[in-house]
């Protein structure tokens, strides 16, 4: 419940992020958290703004004595992904999340909780709203749409800011300071195909794969974790390979940065076939379960019979979509040469629907090189554009670019050693971060990432933990008293 949130330390920005969690705010819906960030700037009675593609800018002059250092932007974004157990009864459009404390950790009944990036929201709230703490003048820049195009960092116009450094409080490890990350593309095929009516002597089954973890398609890529799009379709590949399994329709996983966690089929197999065929999904269950035990324990294969359905896919496309599903890369394509551990590109098998004629493959490539982000989009393209769909390319942005020379590294690297007796992590990200793209109007400012431990983001799965907060806290709290003079 919010009120045992509301409890915890610190409770300044814990309090916060229970008033913000109050707010439905998923991708591309935030109309209701812009006008609840611009209630809560002027009614602090701060300059508040709205830019024209709905990112929030409230303005803080500096605490006394701290009006000759330099002035800083401190930006996390409102929007946040919506996933949630197949099970769970929740309306993401007007809900808002449901939290509670299990340990040491904050969690949301069944629903991703937020808290990427809503605690980096609620700690810069929590400063703005707050007469004793120390700064010097503060930006606040609330973006939009970071989880599913980035389109507010990518509509801010050059000349909205005037600070100098800018703190982006979208990282998930306490302990690592982040000075750069991938940038991405989505790539999304597309064809129509004629149905074909079933035949007779046909048995409709509808088969599920759940039970997987999900997670972040960056941060978590390099994992193992299961993606049931891939899963799913190696069960239509062998269903029709051994028995003339014939899809009726496909519905599988969600959002492109969310590695997917389930994934349901309607297909038919000849009536005579079915004892055989059942017993074949037994066994494949069986070898995907061993296969993944490690990572993805859960895993659950549901067979069941259903009414036939009156459609099914022609049999040539069927034929060129499972290969080309089992073609298309999915996972880490190329592990960084320059920065140990780091994946350089990546994609992410995200959404596969095929119904009514109509096909559509949705995929995020990530890269922190350019033009490595381009062959893997490019091979995708190949392997869809082979089997008759049209690949279209969209919501493509930069990466960000390490500076290991960064003025404010330096003073963040020494407070916390100072701190904690031991140097962060300093290091780049495989996820999108805003930093690159803001950094195309704001060339000249000095940018840096870090937050607190979120674990399991974009998942049901996602948690944070509560010791780590309020360690990051008071890291925040250091590093605005230890801003340089201008």
């Amino acid at each position: 419940m919010s009120s045992e949130i509301r409890q915890l330390e610190p409770q300044l920005l814990w309090n916060k992020f229970a008033d913000l969690n109050a707010v439905p705010r998923p991708s591309k819906k935030e109309a209701r958290v812009i006008a609840f960030m611009m209630d809560f700037g002027k009614n602090l009675g701060l300059e508040t703004l709205e830019d024209e593609v709905g990112n929030v800018i409230i303005k803080k002059l500096a605490s006394p004595g701290m009006e000759h250092r330099t002035p800083i932007v401190m930006q996390s974004h409102l929007d946040m992904v919506h996933q949630k157990n197949g099970d769970t009864i929740f309306d993401f459009d007007t809900q808002g999340i449901e939290m509670y404390v299990d340990g040491d950790w904050v969690r949301a009944k069944g629903t991703t909780l937020g808290a990427d990036n809503g605690l980096g929201v609620a700690t810069i709230m929590a400063i703005l709203e707050s007469t004793d703490i120390q700064h010097p003048a503060i930006e606040a820049l609330f973006t939009i749409d970071e989880e599913t195009g980035m389109t507010g960092a990518m509509g801010l116009k050059g000349g909205l800011l005037s600070g100098r450094i800018l703190l982006n409080l979208d990282t998930e490890e306490d302990d690592e300071i982040g000075v750069g990350c991938a940038g991405g593309i989505d790539v999304t095929a597309t064809r129509s195909y004629n149905e074909e009516d079933t035949p007779e002597f046909k048995t409709g089954y509808k088969i599920t794969v759940k039970g997987l973890q999900g997670g972040h398609s960056g941060m978590q890529i390099h994992e193992g974790l299961g993606n049931a799009n891939k899963i799913m379709n190696r069960l239509l590949f062998d269903g029709f390979e051994n028995f003339g399994l014939r899809i009726s329709e496909i519905d599988g996983g969600s959002l492109r940065n969310a590695i997917p966690r389930e994934s349901n089929a309607v297909v038919v197999i000849d009536a005579m076939h079915e004892d055989a065929f059942l017993l074949e999904m037994k066994q494949m269950e069986a070898l995907l379960k061993k296969e993944l035990k490690t990572m993805e324990p859960d895993l659950n294969i549901v067979v069941s019979q259903v009414e036939t359905p009156a459609k099914i896919m022609d049999l040539g496309v069927q034929e060129g979509l499972t290969r080309a599903l089992y073609a298309g890369w999915n996972g880490v394509y190329r592990m960084s040469a320059d920065i140990l551990d780091l994946v350089e590109t990546s994609n992410n098998i995200a959404r596969v629907i095929v119904k009514d004629g109509s096909i559509k493959i949705g995929c995020l490539t990530r890269s922190s090189v350019e033009s490595s982000k381009m062959d893997l989009a490019n091979a995708l393209r190949a392997a869809f554009e082979l089997t008759g769909c049209e690949v279209e390319f969209s919501g493509d942005y930069p990466g960000w670019a390490p500076n290991m020379d960064s003025p404010i590294l330096k003073v963040m690297e020494n407070l916390y050693e100072k701190l904690h007796g031991e140097k962060p992590h300093v290091a780049a990200c495989h996820a999108g971060l805003e930093c690159g793209i803001l950094g195309q109007n704001y060339p000249e400012m000095d940018m840096i990432s870090f937050g607190p431990n979120i674990k399991g983001a974009h998942s049901p799965d996602e948690r944070a933990q509560i010791s780590s907060v309020q360690k990051y806290w008071n890291f925040v709290l250091e590093i605005l008293m230890e801003i340089p003079k201008a």
